[in-house]
C-alpha cells in the first residue's frame, strides 16, 4: 500500500489549452453583401463560438425575415437550428443578445422562438474556458427592467460576485458609453467594474469605438452588416479608438493571463488591438488524492491557471520517485504532453 504526495509542474502547452477564440458582431442582421462579407471573415477565423451585440433581425424583428437575416450566414453555429439553410445542429456556438430592432414585432417573439438559449433567453450567462459571459437585455421593454436597481441588474451583480472565471465579459446592445450618433445610454451605466466585470461590449451605434471609463474598457461594435453611421459628435474624452469606414467584426482570444481584443474590417484590415492582462498565481492548487492510500490506481486532481481542475489517474506499477505522464486529459480533452508530477512514496 502506498500514499502519494504530488507537486504539479505545469508546462506552457498545458496552461494554454484553456484558450478560447470567439467572434463578436453587432447590428448585423440585414441580408446582403456586407453581412455575407463579415460572416465569411468570421468563418475564416474558425472561432470556437460567436456572440452578438444585438439587432440580429432587421428591420422589425419579424419571423418572416429572421432565418434569412441570421441562419443564412450563421446556421452551423446555432444550437437546435430551426431554419432552412442547413440541418439541425447541436453545437452550441452562437450566443446573441437582444437589440431594439429585435423587439419591434411582438416584443421579440421571433427571436425567442428561433434561438434555444440558457435561462429566460432574454438575459443569461454561460462559461467557456477561462471566460464567464453575461448577455444582457438592455432594451427598455425588458420585463425585468434595465435600471441599476432592476431584477436584471441584481442578477448580474450576484452572478459577477459568484464568478470564479479569469475573465467576466458583459455584453448587450445599447452602449453605456458611445461617441456615435445614438450617444451614451445612461440607464445602463451600471457600476460594472465595481461588480467584477472585465470588459463591456455593446452595439447600437454603427461604428467601432473603444473607451476606458473608470479603469474599465467599453467597446462599441455595430459594424456587422446593416449600415455605417456618420457622426459629427466630438469624441468622448474617454474614447481611445474610433472607426466607421467599413464593416467588420471583433476577434477575441482569452487565455488565463490575457484577453486580446481585435477589430478587423471585412477586408481583413486590423483597425484596433488591445490586450487586457492578469497576473497568474505561480502555485498550482492541489486537491486531496482519492483514494489515498491506494492499491492499484489513484485519482490525481489539481488545477493549472484556469477555471477547471485537471484529473489524472496514476497506477501503482508506474510509481517511482519521479512520475512523468505522456498525455494529460481533462473532461476528455487532451491538454498536453509535458506536465510532470513528482511522486513521493510514503509507506
Amino acid at each position: 500500500m502506498h500514499r502519494l504526495v504530488l507537486l504539479a509542474l505545469p508546462s506552457t502547452a498545458a496552461a494554454s489549452a484553456w484558450g478560447q477564440r470567439f467572434a463578436a458582431i453587432g447590428d448585423y442582421g440585414y441580408a446582403g453583401k456586407p453581412e455575407r462579407d463579415v460572416a465569411n471573415l468570421i468563418k475564416n477565423w474558425n472561432p470556437d463560438f460567436i456572440i452578438t451585440l444585438g439587432d440580429n433581425n432587421y428591420d422589425v424583428g419579424d419571423s418572416t425575415t429572421i432565418d434569412q437575416n441570421i441562419g443564412q450566414y450563421y446556421h452551423e453555429y446555432i444550437y437546435n437550428y430551426k431554419g432552412h439553410y442547413g440541418p439541425k445542429t447541436y453545437s452550441d456556438r452562437f450566443f446573441p443578445s437582444l437589440g431594439n430592432h429585435d423587439y419591434y414585432t411582438r416584443n421579440g417573439e421571433a427571436y425567442r422562438y428561433y434561438f434555444t438559449l440558457p435561462g429566460n433567453g432574454r438575459y443569461y450567462d454561460y462559461v467557456r474556458g477561462d471566460v464567464h459571459f453575461f448577455a444582457l437585455d438592455s432594451d427598455p421593454a425588458e420585463p425585468d427592467g434595465v435600471s441599476v436597481n432592476s431584477v436584471q441588474a441584481r442578477w448580474l451583480r450576484a452572478g459577477l460576485a459568484a464568478s470564479s472565471a479569469r475573465w467576466n465579459v458583459v455584453y448587450m446592445h445599447h452602449a453605456p458609453y458611445s461617441s456615435g450618433p445614438h450617444g451614451s445610454t445612461a440607464v445602463v451605466q451600471w457600476p460594472f467594474r465595481e461588480w467584477g466585470a472585465s470588459v463591456v461590449l455593446a452595439g447600437h451605434d454603427h461604428n467601432y469605438e473603444r473607451l476606458t471609463v473608470d479603469s474599465l474598457v467599453y467597446v462599441v461594435n455595430g459594424l456587422g452588416g446593416r449600415s455605417l453611421y456618420q457622426s459629427n459628435r466630438a469624441p468622448l474624452p474617454q474614447s481611445q479608438a474610433y472607426f466607421n469606414g467599413d464593416y467588420g467584426a471583433m476577434l477575441l482570444s482569452a487565455t488565463p493571463d490575457s484577453l486580446t481584443m481585435q477589430f478587423f474590417t471585412r477586408q481583413q484590415v486590423l483597425i484596433d488591438s488591445y490586450v487586457l492582462r492578469q497576473k497568474l498565481s505561480s502555485a498550482p492548487k492541489l486537491y486531496p488524492i482519492s483514494p489515498n492510500p491506494f492499491q492499484s490506481e489513484a485519482l490525481v486532481e489539481f488545477s493549472l491557471p484556469g477555471p477547471q481542475p485537471v484529473q489524472l489517474r496514476a497506477r501503482q506499477r508506474k510509481l517511482d520517485q519521479r512520475l512523468a505522464l505522456k498525455r494529460i486529459w481533462a473532461d476528455g480533452v487532451k491538454l498536453g504532453r509535458r506536465t510532470q508530477l513528482l511522486a513521493q512514496h510514503v509507506a
